[in-house]
């Protein structure tokens, strides 16, 4: 006979899961894509989402036969997985279980922690995935380091609407001294919630969230003399591919990565980011330059001359329909373009992004109610799904207890997305 569930334990598991979607702070200002769990079980929960189309136009009078400017449309998909199998398990003998359960101290423990995961998990993906790169070369202070990352999104042509900027407590803290101080007038509400509560909230369009962890990226080791060759020849570009030949058939291809040779990768690490001289980022619907350097990211390094770069450096240098309606940037070709490294100083790598750039896949677990041990399942409004099982051993009088849930994160557009660093030289 299967164990049940006495009302104290339910309620402390409805506390559990409204306490849980509490905390699922970061998991508000991302998207949520909800998939059919029989499906996801049978490609062994990989499903391909498209990235958003990019449409070229010509010029056409009136009249004018346009039979030869047809173009071909290339669709890009990024894989999106369920990898993420979270599960806090503990045990409680029939003395423990007098009080504590009652108290929700071992329940509050465990949601706090599957939250904490979810929270890692988005923040991990933004900060160590985008490519977008605002340096400052003093500690955070307030609108200017802010207006900075909105000017980076919109040159390129980031959508202006649902942008988020978490950042460490330190920094944080930093810019909310500063508008305690800028606005100084009892009274007023910005400069009130700044020196009460360290409150930043809405700034240049990014709605701002304070992380009490974060990620910290050290300083670039690579030096100052590595180098790429940004001629046609070298083919360090991209040419975007929706898909790929392999034996007995096709699959599809991630193009947010490349791989590209360098003069040397010595010391350079996943993570770094860097400008190449003479690549200069474009508005990626008008195509025109914006008189900024792109800036890139190491995602891996394969071996002592290659390394995994993201974004691909989509130039259209070799014409093409889809490089044409991919292009990211515009490249003066060189045989030794110089990598300057962005991250000079170890930092906090506080992470921004626009919503449609990251994406929540909750998960779904099938357990059973009828093997012999109880069952409970909630879900919270954004689909996150949290079980909590549990199974008395009669031998030692103790009850196993275990609270799970599984997501998935993906960063669908890198260049929508990116790290604001502090204090670099």
């Amino acid at each position: 006979m299967a164990n049940s569930f006495s009302k104290e334990e339910r309620v402390a598991f409805e506390n559990i899961l409204e306490g849980f979607h509490d905390a699922l702070v970061l998991s508000r200002n991302v998207g949520i894509y909800t998939t059919d769990q029989v499906m996801m079980e049978r490609t062994n929960d990989v499903i391909w989402r498209p990235m958003p189309y990019i449409s070229t136009s010509i010029d056409a009078a009136p009249g004018t036969d346009i039979a030869a400017d047809y173009k071909n449309f290339t669709q890009l998909a990024v894989p999106s997985t369920i990898g993420f199998s979270k599960a806090v398990p503990f045990t409680m003998n029939a003395l423990e279980l007098r009080d504590a359960l009652q108290e929700d101290r071992l329940g509050a423990a465990a949601k706090n922690k599957l939250a904490s995961d979810i929270n890692v998990a988005i923040m991990n993906t933004a900060a160590l995935q985008g490519t977008l790169v605002v340096k400052r070369t003093a500690a955070a202070s307030g609108y200017d380091d802010v207006a900075q990352a909105d000017a980076i999104m919109n040159e390129q042509g980031v959508p202006d609407y649902e942008r988020t900027l978490a950042l460490s407590s330190r920094d944080y803290n930093g810019m909310a001294n500063d508008l305690s101080k800028a606005s100084r007038s009892f009274g007023n509400e910005k400069s009130d919630s700044a020196y009460e509560r360290s409150r930043v909230g809405m700034v240049a369009g990014f709605e701002t969230l304070k992380l009490d962890y974060a990620n910290r990226i050290t300083a670039a080791a690579g030096g100052g003399a590595i180098t790429i060759d940004t001629q046609n020849a070298a083919t360090n570009y991209l040419v975007p591919a929706a898909t790929q030949a392999v034996t007995g058939g096709t699959t599809n291809v991630d193009n947010r990565y490349q791989t590209v040779t360098v003069s040397s990768t010595t010391n350079v690490a996943a993570g770094d980011a860097f400008t190449i001289a003479g690549v200069e980022a474009v508005h990626h619907i008008t195509k025109q330059s914006t008189g900024q350097l792109k800036t890139f990211r190491v995602i891996s390094v394969t071996n002592g001359t290659t390394m995994v770069i993201s974004p691909g450096i989509i130039s259209n240098q070799v014409a093409s329909d889809a490089s044409a309606q991919y292009q990211n940037c515009i490249v003066t070709p060189a045989a030794a373009a110089a990598i300057v490294f962005l991250n000079t100083t170890t930092a906090y790598a506080n992470p921004f992004w626009q919503r449609d750039a990251l994406e929540l896949l909750p998960g779904r677990y099938a357990v059973p109610s009828d093997a012999g041990t109880a069952v409970m399942r909630g879900t919270t409004d954004n689909g996150i799904e949290l079980v909590m099982q549990k199974f008395y051993d009669i031998n030692t009088m103790t009850t196993k207890y275990r609270c799970d849930t599984l997501f998935g994160v993906v960063n669908k557009q890198p260049e929508m997305s990116g790290i604001m660093l502090f204090g670099q030289v």
